[in-house]
């Protein structure tokens, strides 16, 4: 976790959006896209989009209280065997400007746009890694479509975020993420398995290069017309959803009612009274700052070797549900994001400039803009905007 700060230099939005910092790996797939039902050309070359960024010193959460109940609520659905733990509405935000572009892809019912933009803010180094891959069959192909989004948000360095992001998505594929007919708890099933396989693997390269990076996360896997969230950490998700069906249509030109903001992770800090009691019974403890053994905010991250022994867990939290004409888009973005724009601020800020420009890039890159120039956040800030449009 990067420990100076100083005054970030900002640049415009076309300026931040061509910086050389993106890494762009071709995987050899094509983003099948419908131009009528998207306005996208068709067969977009389709690519990981990946990113380095840091995660950021402080968090800004306001716990909230029986999270399952509320997500069971809003029809989103948690059958987890594992640990739980505690909630919070808000977490800490970071700065972030750049951009890559955007692509869209057809399933059955919604089409899908997404791009991520990122900036290191005032930090000095980016410590950040994301993920956008709108076909995410790598060598599985199947009937299902599968698409793939993440932000991995590094303390310490960057080199358990960039891990993760080279490595978690293929360890879920072969764990049997479903490709031809949908089942819930397997996929859940194989999400769990990828995140403890990466973490193993991971932990097992930081030994070798004794090095200790640490990295929490947000990942989104879509299977056809369902949509999986895991989280570790800080790093939040956030679902603009319109109150009714009668709502579906408000990111049309005319402005319409406010959507619902759902935030549909967990924040896991050592400070929460569960992962406390999960710290405690592994032999660690919680200093006064709130902090595990008084130096780590967060309870479960990727890496963190020098941790795991006092109760730092990789065991995700996963949440899933069905699209319908109600969900519009989802928000990923690191604590960074966080810490300077609520769940429901972030989403009015994205649906006022989906209606400007109907773009996912557009309006990622101007969200951190927004959260960087105007909102003045320090640390490494990245978001990741992923649009559900009917087909």
């Amino acid at each position: 976790m990067a420990d100076h700060k100083r005054e970030a230099t900002f640049q415009d939005e076309d300026s931040i959006a061509k910086r050389s910092k993106v890494t762009n790996i071709d995987i050899g797939v094509k983003s099948k896209s419908d131009s009528a039902d998207c306005n996208k050309k068709d067969n977009a070359n389709c690519s990981m989009l990946l990113k380095n960024r840091s995660l950021s010193d402080e968090t800004n959460g306001k716990k909230e209280s029986n999270l399952d109940e509320k997500l069971s609520r809003d029809g989103i659905s948690n059958p987890q065997v594992h640990v739980t733990n505690n909630s919070s509405e808000d977490t800490s935000s970071h700065n972030s400007a750049a951009s890559v572009d955007s692509v869209q892809q057809v399933s059955r019912v919604h089409c899908i746009e997404a791009d991520a933009a990122e900036d290191k803010g005032a930090r000095h180094t980016m410590e950040d890694a994301w993920v956008v891959l709108l076909d995410a069959n790598l060598e599985s192909p199947g009937k299902l479509r599968c698409a793939h989004f993440a932000i991995y948000d590094g303390h310490g360095g960057r080199l358990a975020a960039e891990y993760a992001q080279r490595h978690l998505h293929a360890n879920v594929i072969a764990a049997g993420l479903p490709r031809e007919l949908m089942d819930i708890k397997t996929a859940k099933k194989a999400i769990l398995e990828g995140f403890r396989k990466t973490d193993e693997s991971l932990l097992e390269e930081s030994a070798k290069g004794n090095w200790q990076d640490g990295a929490t996360a947000v990942c989104v896997w879509i299977l056809g017309e369902t949509v999986f969230i895991a989280n570790i950490g800080d790093a939040k998700a956030v679902l603009a959803r319109s109150p009714s069906t009668e709502g579906s249509q408000i990111l049309s030109n005319e402005i319409g009612p406010s959507l619902k903001a759902i935030v549909v992770t967990r924040e896991h800090k050592a400070i929460f009274p569960q992962e406390r009691a999960r710290i405690q019974k592994a032999g660690g403890s919680v200093g006064s700052n709130g902090r595990l053994q008084g130096r780590l905010e967060v309870s479960r991250a990727f890496g963190d070797r020098q941790f795991k022994k006092v109760g730092v867990i990789a065991s995700p939290d996963v949440h899933s549900f069905e699209l319908t004409e109600r969900e519009h888009f989802m928000i990923l973005g690191c604590d960074g994001l966080w810490g300077v724009f609520g769940p429901s601020d972030a989403v009015d800020f994205v649906q006022k400039q989906l209606k400007e420009t109907s773009s996912a890039t557009t309006a990622a890159r101007r969200l951190v803009r927004e959260a960087v120039r105007e909102r003045r956040c320090k640390d490494n800030c990245t978001a990741l905007v992923i649009v559900f449009k009917k087909s």
